[in-house]
Order: C-alpha cells, then sequence, then structure tokens
C-alpha cells in the first residue's frame, strides 16, 4: 500500500474507505461476470449460439481483465479482498448473471444485457466520485466504462438488430482500453 497516496486521495476529498467499498464491490461483480460468462458461453448452443459465442467469449475475458486491474488498486489504496470466495461473491455490486431456467439464446442475451447495463451504472458512478479527485483510479474506471459500453452495445444489437458499431475483436479478450493496466 501506498500510504502517501493514500493521503492524496484522501486530502484531493475522497472517501477511501468508500472507494474501496466501491471497487471491493464492482471487482467482486467482474469476478463473478466472469464465472457466469462462462456458464452461459457455454450454453450459446445450435447455429444461433455459435454465431454469437465470440462475442460472449469476448465480454467473458474483458470482464475477467476487468477484474484483475481492479485489484492492484485496492491494495495500493490499503485494502484487501475478503479471504472467503463465498464473502466475496455475496458483495458484488450486480445481480449475478445467472443461467435462465429457458436457457434460449434469447434469454442468454437478455441476462448478458442486463449485466452490462449494471456494470455501466457501476463504473459511471466510480468515474462520478473519483474526476479530479483521484486520477488513477478514474482512469482505471473509465477504461473499464468504455469496455461495458462496448458490452452493452454488443448484446442489445443482437437483441434488436439495431447496429452497435460493434467490431470484432482482433483476438478474443483484448481489452483495448483496460490492457494498458495489464501490464
Amino acid at each position: 500500500m501506498s500510504e502517501h497516496n493514500r493521503k492524496l486521495v484522501e486530502r484531493a476529498g475522497i472517501d477511501v474507505e468508500k472507494l474501496l467499498e466501491m471497487l471491493l464491490k464492482a471487482a467482486a461483480a467482474e469476478f463473478t461476470t466472469y464465472y457466469y460468462y462462462t456458464v452461459l458461453r457455454n450454453h450459446t448452443t445450435g447455429l444461433e449460439g455459435e454465431a454469437i459465442k465470440e462475442i460472449v467469449e469476448d465480454a467473458r475475458i474483458e470482464d475477467r481483465n476487468h477484474f484483475e486491474a481492479l485489484v492492484p488498486r485496492i491494495y495500493e489504496l490499503g485494502g484487501d479482498l475478503p479471504r472467503d470466495i463465498k464473502d466475496f461473491a455475496d458483495m458484488a455490486w450486480c445481480r449475478d448473471a445467472y443461467l435462465p431456467e429457458d436457457p434460449t439464446i434469447e434469454n442468454i442475451l437478455k441476462v448478458l444485457l442486463e449485466a452490462e447495463r449494471c456494470a455501466v451504472g457501476v463504473y459511471t458512478e466510480i468515474c462520478n466520485y473519483t474526476i479530479g479527485k483521484d486520477p488513477r483510479t478514474y482512469d482505471l474506471a473509465l477504461a473499464i466504462l468504455h469496455e461495458e459500453i462496448e458490452h452493452e452495445a454488443w448484446f442489445e444489437e443482437l437483441l434488436t438488430g439495431k447496429p452497435s458499431g460493434h467490431f470484432r475483436r482482433s483476438r478474443p479478450g483484448e481489452s483495448p482500453y483496460v490492457s494498458k493496466f495489464l501490464k
């Protein structure tokens, strides 16, 4: 932990304990989303499912990258991950992206869209809280927000048929905005 960095963030007007709670809840949501997207991806079957499997995979791996990018910031600010994974999962900011009772492609897409909409709200809130006060956390949250907005647009396009501007990633889970935090 960088006590100097923490003090600078506090002096800028951030309640670091509140920020840590936000970051932990966001990290927990990313962690559980990665798990549930693994389950959902495996249930995208048949011709229609194969058409969206790669998009679900991009979002799945990028959500794992979001978790990996958030963890160092949590520790930098003096936070810690819970020792019990169940406690961690229970604190997730967003509802679990569960496998629906009737796992049709449309129902799976609805679950994916709901999860991405929640994530967009999470990172918008973190950005609003840190803007102008904690540049490092703001930059990280903004990078994640960019990718979550793209994920939301992908699943909305698949459900509605309206264009999202989605282009294939050059490689699965590329994380074009967050990758700079993973080096």
